[in-house]
């Protein structure tokens, strides 16, 4: 057999069989195990394939820094449940109540920074969606522009700390955590402004009310009611940059928190913690399943030379950065389009960094690029999660949303070529606490 097409082999037989098996419904974990299998069987004897996978899904667990992963679950789940969504769209009233459209404003400023509190977009969508809705429907607002805008910016707190996702990254690309969460405010304030104006630009076209709100209490009552669930950030983020603890550390802290909240709110009984307990596990037990065998595939990836081989074929195509940046985007938001964001992240960047390193492309700027593209990709068809929770949660069928969606989608693109274009936007805070990148 050409050297050159059995060199071709395993990526084919890695691809092709992970296509194969999602098309036909396996579990993405476990279509990403048997990917890796069929891959390394073509280096290696059946048996000693299997054994050497099963040492990879092992190996692919054994880091510390996992352990902020279930805790950080816990956490968001608990705030869920705990009260804390009503009390930030409360603040967020005061953020963009004063503003034309204000109720799509505010959907935006509580989703900006409930989703950052608990690190899933989709209970943002849930939890904000679900108060919101209501409220929008009262004051005439259309449900298929309201839903869109639910939609598209409850992925603003995957980029702003602390952020599941983030730390996916971090793990895989060896970067710092501290350094990833602080480069991710100024993306992430930026996406959600950006849904902003587009707000204001096509809020008129689809007929959007557009009065102020009246506040049903004094400014002051609800700033005092919001602090506390605000403090979370400032206990998290400052402990982590400060040097006080480490994520992991932060994210048992943000658990205790949490509880207590959700206590002192009195939207949290004892009663309720085994279901919260039990979802909690069941999330974490499916994130590590896919981080373990993801490990398997890396593995395999890199003893086929599979990333070397696509780095040559990348950069063969041009070496130009800005071509190669605007390719990566592309290729992100195809994926992002078909996967989920913790199996893209964990199959795609060790394929993509090392070509993004080779430009001069540094590691946090990169990964602000890649969960901007895959927070995009979320609220796509046809598999998009939050795309799915934000109709469900409204009501609206997704036939009537998805052109709604279109102009944000287009603003939200827009932002990205921004912060893909400047990466200081993504670096200045970072550098500020002493990065040398």
């Amino acid at each position: 057999m050409p050297d050159a097409v059995y060199d071709l082999l395993p990526v084919v037989m890695l691809f092709s069989s992970l296509l194969i098996f999602l098309v036909i419904g396996v579990p993405i974990a476990f279509s990403i195990g048997w990917s890796a299998i069929l891959t390394i069987f073509l280096s290696f004897p059946l048996d000693k394939a299997a054994g050497l996978t099963s040492q990879q899904l092992l190996g692919g667990l054994d880091n510390f820094g996992l352990l902020a992963l279930p805790f950080f679950i816990l956490a968001g789940n608990l705030m869920n449940s705990g009260g804390i969504a009503k009390r930030l769209i409360n603040f967020a009233m005061i953020l963009g109540g004063k503003l034309p459209g204000s109720l799509c404003h505010v959907n935006v400023i509580a989703n900006m920074m409930f989703g950052s509190l608990s690190g899933s977009a989709t209970a943002a969508a849930a939890a904000v969606g679900g108060i919101m809705g209501p409220l929008q429907k009262e004051k005439n607002y259309p449900e298929d522009f309201s839903s869109a805008v639910n939609i598209v910016s409850c992925p603003t707190g995957l980029l702003i700390p602390p952020s599941n996702v983030v730390i996916l990254y971090a793990l895989v690309s060896t970067s710092s955590v501290q350094y990833l969460f602080l480069a991710g405010y100024i993306p992430g304030l930026l996406m959600g402004l950006g849904i902003m104006i587009g707000i204001m630009i096509f809020g008129k076209i689809f007929k959007v009310p557009q009065q102020t709100i009246v506040l049903e209490k004094p400014v002051l009552t609800i700033i005092i009611e919001a602090i506390p669930s605000l403090f979370m950030v400032v206990i998290i983020m400052g402990g982590i940059v400060g040097g006080i603890f480490t994520a992991t550390e932060a994210s048992a802290i943000a658990v205790v928190y949490s509880l207590l909240l959700g206590f002192a709110y009195k939207q949290i009984k004892i009663k309720h913690l085994p279901n919260i307990l039990i979802n909690s596990v069941i999330l974490t037990s499916i994130v590590l399943l896919m981080i373990a065998t993801s490990s398997a595939m890396s593995w395999a990836m890199a003893n086929a030379d599979i990333p070397a081989a696509i780095s040559a074929f990348v950069l063969a195509f041009s070496e130009n950065p800005i071509i190669i940046l605007l390719l990566i985007n592309v290729i992100l938001l195809v994926v992002g389009t078909f996967m989920d964001m913790s199996p893209a992240i964990l199959i795609f960047t060790p394929i993509l960094l090392p070509i993004a390193v080779h430009l001069g492309i540094d590691p946090i700027h990169f990964g602000m690029i890649m969960i901007f593209n895959l927070c995009i990709g979320i609220c796509t068809p046809p598999v998009g999660a939050a795309l799915f929770v934000g109709c469900s949660v409204s009501g609206v069928k997704l036939g009537k949303v998805v052109p709604k969606l279109l102009p944000l989608f287009l603003i939200m693109i827009l932002t990205l070529g921004i912060v893909t274009a400047i990466p200081e936007l993504s670096l200045w805070l970072p550098r500020l606490a002493g990065y040398k990148g």
